[in-house]
């Protein structure tokens, strides 16, 4: 098929197009309407004697005018069709979308496919718009990107307390020791958990022992910062870590959360129930082999908390 139509073969070419759902528009070369079929007077609301004659962009005042005229000078130049997809550009003219999956999607998105029209003496003096409504497409790609997102998500984060699960948080520790060993930037590590956690769930039952951990869990989210990673190390236990955060800094920020903590009051038939949580802090030294030095470290200063009456922030004593 030719990149161009001759303008006399486009009329029989219209009786065929006015009866599909694609939108046609053929413009002069300033770009004002010569042909504006069934589709867009349906939905512009304008007739198409009103649009005859007029300026595309005084029609559509949101079209980009010098990126659009430069698409469209460029295809004529070189003689070939162009076209504009809805993943770079939602779309060129602002529709209403009428499908049934109208709520996801407010507006129409568009495929755009721009034809030189070639007159019978070989000279290219209208333009002609293929507008296709991509609507559905696009919702449709856009609900499954959406949903993988959110399975990966899923797959990254703990079921109960929706904090990084074990395994993805361990890859973090990792990445974050090899990036400290490059650029020797500090980075911390607090080791915590709540303090007699299987008296809670023999007094008071599992689901309260799950939604004292879901409480730990939204505290800790609350506390940490964009740039930290904050696990579920399991069971009872929890792990957050502190890229760019010295030895000092992480001890301050888990004192903060061992009093947040403290303060936490849930209702449990009435009344109050009160819990605490035990910290260990380690920093990451250069005598540290691998990330796993650096866990060890936090874990047994964790130990010493529990050891000296719980409910404390203890540091790492190797440092």
């Amino acid at each position: 098929m030719p990149d161009t139509i001759d303008i006399n073969e486009l009329h029989w070419l219209l009786d065929i197009v006015q009866s599909i759902d694609v939108g046609v528009v053929v413009l002069d070369r300033d770009y004002n309407v010569e042909v504006w079929n069934s589709f867009m007077e349906n939905h512009s609301g304008i007739s198409a004697e009103r649009a005859s004659r007029t300026s595309l962009f005084e029609l559509f005042p949101e079209i980009d005018q010098s990126w659009f005229t430069h698409k469209v000078e460029t295809a004529v130049m070189l003689g070939t069709r162009a076209f504009t997809i809805w993943e770079q550009r939602p779309n060129l003219v602002h529709f209403k979308s009428y499908q049934p999956i109208t709520g996801l999607a407010d507006e129409m998105y568009q495929n755009v496919t721009i034809l030189p029209l070639r007159s019978s003496t070989g000279k290219t003096d209208h333009v002609c718009l293929i507008i296709y409504d991509v609507t559905g497409v696009a919702v449709n790609k856009r609900q499954l990107e959406s949903a993988n997102t959110k399975l990966q998500e899923l797959a990254l984060r703990d079921g109960l307390t929706g904090l990084l699960n074990r395994r993805y948080w361990e890859s973090c520790l990792e990445r974050e020791f090899a990036r400290h060993q490059r650029y020797d930037n500090p980075v911390s590590l607090v080791i915590f958990d709540i303090d007699h956690f299987k008296r809670v769930n023999d007094t008071y039952g599992h689901q309260t022992g799950d939604e004292v951990i879901r409480t730990v869990a939204e505290i800790t989210s609350q506390l940490v910062r964009e740039t930290d990673f904050a696990g579920r190390y399991g069971g009872e236990e929890f792990v957050v870590l502190l890229p760019g955060t010295p030895l000092d800094g992480a001890a301050q920020f888990a004192e903060r959360l061992r009093h947040a903590v403290e303060q936490k009051v849930l209702d449990y038939q009435g009344s109050p129930l009160t819990f605490t949580v035990s910290l260990g802090v380690a920093a990451i030294g250069d005598d540290m082999p691998g990330y796993q030095a650096l866990l060890e470290r936090a874990d047994k200063a964790l130990y010493v908390s529990k050891e000296q009456g719980r409910n404390r922030v203890t540091l790492d004593g190797g440092q």
